[in-house]
């Protein structure tokens, strides 16, 4: 093979998203080797700034004729770069709120945001993965990135038993979905790439056979994992509790939709011929997260495991778009996920700085906050609402595109229980308001009468204001002016070959949803 050719099958300026991100990776690390700790006041900026500027090649790139890349390994679709989009954005607002955060625990910012880049590299990798070794690679880089920022305050005892559980944990997860993933690679005849082992399996007529539906059982094991799908969720409310408040915001967002990412890619392309099965499973993982998740939610004290489990619940929610299998229901599925973004971040966000102004996170000290922060009650009143489902904020509308989607395509009884498990979502983060707005003066908790005043002029606070007031904005209007998210969902959707076949194979392929309910 000459050099031509092997330059157009690399096709390599379809991951120029990624190049710029590698590229910002190493210019923090060598910025801080030569500066040092001085640079910690604007590393950060430099690190958004490469995002950002990552963001805009994603846009460039968008109906790219070529987006097959790296001889089949990687595909720049419109799809992956929807996803890889998100993917980027949750890491530039987490390095916003996670400046001051770092810096107040006495550890290195330099060597956080290195990791953090690592981890949005790895995730945006696995969103484009067309192949079972690109996979792999791509998941382990997320994933062992996210382990160690989940110890990275190694002077809190709590952030120690998080990455520790957590390693555990991922580590059995990536073994049982490796050895599903040599399964599918065995009875393909030694085939890699996604479409090839499909056509391997179809051809060897072993669609129905025990070794597939062995395959397919541990491959969803570890996406249920990286989703934080019950039953496999047991990882989730310990790290988010013991976890630095922007990783688990990161983990929320960032790998939650490289997750789901995989799950489209993987099981629509090699699973066709056991669509019924994996969709059943699914649904079981659904019923059961919506239940586990909004129910256990009920009891919590602490208001990042109140979180956990609500994150949980939300990847059921999800899952909904998944099972349909519409082409509404993968439109709905980024749609919502989208929102989820900016309703997400901007509770973290307020988390972080009530954390950081009071020591604390749990939910009875928030009583009469409104007293003494107004934006921060405002921030996270609107964010706790839009996450249950009030209308007319982002997460009202993702919801309704969502159950919609479901209807449509006959999942009466899943959209039925999403209903009622979202009223009963509604009760915990409405207590969350009430003890912040309606509490009378003379309730207010012993940390809010002692509450600081506030000062955003002190080091590394005012890009946590800018966090703070961007994902708020976002979260109030993009429900309102929900109609161009959910065109760039649709399209997304409608310009990929691979869902397109997908849907075209499936009973329900002639559903539509409007852009607007």
């Amino acid at each position: 093979m000459d050099f031509v050719n092997l330059a157009s099958q690399l096709n390599a300026g379809t991951i120029v998203p990624e190049g710029i991100v590698i590229i910002t990776f190493l210019g923090v690390l060598i910025v801080d080797l030569i500066l040092g700790r001085s640079s910690a006041r604007w590393i950060g900026y430099l690190a958004i700034a490469g995002l950002l500027a990552s963001l805009v090649a994603l846009y460039l790139q968008w109906d790219n004729v070529n987006p097959i890349s790296f001889i089949g390994a990687f595909n720049g679709d419109d799809l992956s770069i929807v996803f890889r989009g998100i993917i980027a954005l949750s890491a530039a607002v987490t390095i916003l709120m996670s400046i001051r955060y770092v810096e107040q625990s006495g550890t290195a910012l330099a060597e956080f945001i290195a990791i953090l880049l690592t981890a949005t590299l790895g995730g945006m990798f696995l969103s484009g993965a067309n192949e079972l070794v690109m996979i792999f690679i791509s998941l382990e880089t997320l994933s062992i990135s996210s382990y160690l920022l989940t110890g990275y305050t190694k002077r809190d005892p709590r952030s120690n038993e998080a990455a520790l559980k957590y390693l555990l944990i991922g580590a059995s997860s990536t073994a049982v979905f490796l050895y599903g993933v040599s399964l599918l690679y065995g009875l393909s005849g030694g085939q890699t790439q996604l479409s090839a082992i499909a056509t391997g399996i179809e051809t060897a007529n072993l669609g129905q056979s025990l070794g597939v539906v062995i395959a397919l059982v541990f491959v969803i094991a570890g996406i249920g994992f990286k989703i934080s799908a019950a039953p496999f969720h047991q990882w989730t409310p310990d790290v988010y509790e013991g976890a630095p408040t922007p990783v688990i915001a990161f983990l929320s967002v960032g790998s939650k939709a490289a997750g789901f990412a995989l799950a489209i890619r993987l099981l629509t392309t090699v699973f066709p011929l056991v669509a019924d099965e994996w969709r059943f499973v699914f649904t079981a993982l659904a019923v059961l997260s919506m239940i586990l998740g909004n129910v256990v939610a009920l009891a919590q004290t602490s208001m990042k495991r109140m979180l956990a489990y609500s994150s949980i619940a939300q990847a059921g929610f999800v899952m909904i778009g998944l099972i349909a299998g519409s082409e509404a229901g993968y439109s709905s599925m980024i749609f919502y996920l989208l929102v989820y973004l900016f309703m997400n971040l901007c509770g973290f966000t307020c988390v972080i700085l009530f954390s950081l102004r009071t020591g604390t996170d749990q939910i009875t000290e928030y009583s009469g906050l409104y007293q003494k922060d107004p934006l921060l009650t405002l921030g996270l009143s609107l964010s706790l609402l839009s996450l249950g489902g009030i209308p007319p904020l982002a997460g009202f509308f993702g919801k309704i595109y969502l159950f919609w989607a479901g209807w449509q395509a006959g999942l009466y009884g899943l959209v039925l229980l999403g209903l009622v498990t979202s009223v009963v979502s509604i009760y915990y983060y409405i207590r969350v308001v009430k003890m912040m707005v309606v509490k009378e003066p003379q309730e207010m908790s012993d940390v809010v009468k002692n509450y600081p005043p506030i000062n955003w002029n002190l080091p590394g606070l005012r890009p946590l204001q800018i966090g703070l007031i961007t994902t708020l904005i976002a979260t109030s209007i993009a429900g309102i002016l929900s109609n161009p998210l959910f065109t760039l969902a649709n399209n997304s959707v409608a310009n990929t070959p691979m869902l397109q076949k997908s849907i075209v194979a499936t009973p329900r392929a002639n559903i539509a949803i409007n852009q607007q309910p």
